[in-house]
């Protein structure tokens, strides 16, 4: 263990200056490279998820070690917390000598140190010592001295080094550490809270907007009034967007690298550090509970077809989203999949005319999204932009792929309208026709702003709060009423 302690720096017990220790996961970062790393394994080789509880069974260092030596980390996207950046620049300045003393894997802390340039020295966990509580202390002590350094934490692992260290400086504490700090009186750094919008924005609730597709085939139906199919059309309703918000979850614990170079998406908080991957861990448990107990009083073909969708979406969390034109077909895939889920849950015939119809007009919307992508990310001609696999060549194969599929959807439902089951179920069914032009006009005017750079990066959000698409649904909504209820 000592060995361990002088591996990377020339310091003496007896300097004159008392050095500043710095903890890493939860004080330097706001985040925890255990967890980090592990689904960034998975996300590279999901069946090593088998080996992950034999490797945790051998101890917490072995764990570290074989996630540690089959990755790496990117350094220049962790999300710092610049309160103690700020402090170690302080204490720099007034020739203070700085450690990084961390339990995380040596070559992490490494590539962080050096990232950085602001550390004197580095211990960190190495093979299978971990460098944690009591043998961080032990290790600081062999260089320093018994109380020969200061030292800044948060957590309950901490709490050894604060009772060892000369000075404890206490930053974003969990409840243990924050119980010790005020027991002691020792200096706080305070940090940002979390505030129930980080909570909505961590469910992505604007995104249950999509699962209205649920009453889709209620309403086509005309069943306005049927109560207990509207009853299970609102349990389908909830129980998709728990399910959906579980995996929005997960799929953000994968994109954290990516999404951190994200214009907008590393404000998402797991990529700022604002909830810990923990938390959203237990949280995505719980929304998976309340989406089947919510699922239990409505039929099996339901149970299926909810299956089907966290399955397909994991998997295109997982993997899929980087593979080419795959990753599209699957989102136009998951959009009617709600379609269907109303369908089972009311017990209504499927529709072709509607699935057909969905799968195209889904297909341009999610062809708009990849479109937008590549529109705003700066990648080099021949390679692909991150996480996916376009290139920038690729935007205009992209761009008439997509209106043509909603050229498509547009046809469909043309054919639709002048089929023979609208003229049995509509009193007016020439009152249907605008219905055409005014899915044409939408459809192309979001490729018109996506070519002008203006177009959300979720083209379905972008429907959902343009005052111009609102009104253009509201008139269609109005007409599909007139044409079944005026005599």
């Amino acid at each position: 263990m000592k060995s361990a302690g002088r591996a990377n720096g020339d310091e003496q017990p007896g300097a004159a200056a008392v050095p500043l220790a710095v903890d890493l996961d939860g004080t330097l970062i706001a985040t925890d490279l255990l967890w980090e790393g592990l689904f960034l394994l998975l996300r590279r080789n999901p069946l090593l998820l088998f080996m992950v509880p034999i490797w945790a069974l051998s101890g917490p260092a072995r764990l570290k070690h074989e996630i540690a030596r089959r990755i790496e980390i990117d350094p220049a996207t962790l999300p710092y917390r610049q309160e103690v950046l700020a402090r170690i620049q302080l204490e720099k300045a007034a020739g203070r000598r700085i450690v990084l003393a961390t339990g995380t894997p040596k070559t992490f802390a490494d590539a962080i140190a050096e990232h950085l340039g602001l550390f004197d020295a580095v211990l960190a966990t190495e093979g299978l010592h971990n460098l944690t509580s009591k043998n961080k202390v032990e290790a600081l002590e062999n260089i320093y001295g018994k109380g020969g350094f200061d030292y800044i934490g948060n957590s309950r692992h901490d709490l050894a080094l604060f009772n060892a260290a000369r000075t404890a400086i206490v930053i974003a504490p969990d409840r243990h550490a924050l119980r010790w700090q005020v027991a002691n009186g020792c200096e706080l750094i305070t940090t940002p809270k979390p505030t129930w919008k980080t909570l909505v924005r961590m469910l992505r609730v604007h995104q249950w907007l999509k699962n209205g597709l649920i009453f889709v085939p209620l309403f086509l139906a005309h069943e306005y009034f049927n109560l207990p199919a509207i009853i299970s059309c609102v349990l389908a309703f909830l129980s998709f967007s728990a399910a959906a918000s579980a995996i929005y979850i997960i799929n953000d614990f994968f994109d954290l690298a990516l999404d951190r170079q994200h214009k907008t998406k590393r404000h998402r908080p797991f990529a700022s550090g604002m909830l810990t991957i923990p938390f959203g861990l237990l949280c995505s448990g719980l929304l998976l509970l309340v989406s089947a107990l919510t699922a239990l009083s409505l039929p099996p073909l339901f149970w299926l077809v909810l299956a089907t969708y966290l399955v397909t979406t994991t998997a295109y969390s997982v993997s899929i989203k980087r593979m080419l034109l795959i990753d599209v077909l699957t989102l136009a895939g998951l959009y009617t999949i709600r379609v269907l889920a109303g369908q089972a849950a009311t017990g209504f015939d499927p529709s072709f005319w509607l699935l057909a119809f969905s799968i195209f007009f889904f297909l341009s919307l999610a062809l708009v999204k990849r479109y937008v992508e590549l529109r705003s990310t700066v990648a080099d001609a021949k390679q692909r932009i991150a996480g996916r696999g376009y290139r920038p060549e690729d935007q205009e194969v992209i761009a008439q792929a997509g209106m043509g599929a909603g050229f498509a959807a547009v046809v469909v439902l043309a054919l639709y309208i002048d089929s023979s089951a609208v003229f049995e179920q509509y009193n007016h069914p020439y009152m249907m026709w605008p219905l055409a032009p005014i899915i044409l006009y939408m459809i192309l005017r979001i490729w018109i702003l996506a070519r002008r750079d203006e177009m959300h990066d979720d083209p379905v959000v972008f429907i959902l709060t343009d005052w111009r698409s609102q009104l253009m649904a509201a008139i269609g909504l109005l007409l599909l009423i007139i044409a079944v209820l005026l005599p």
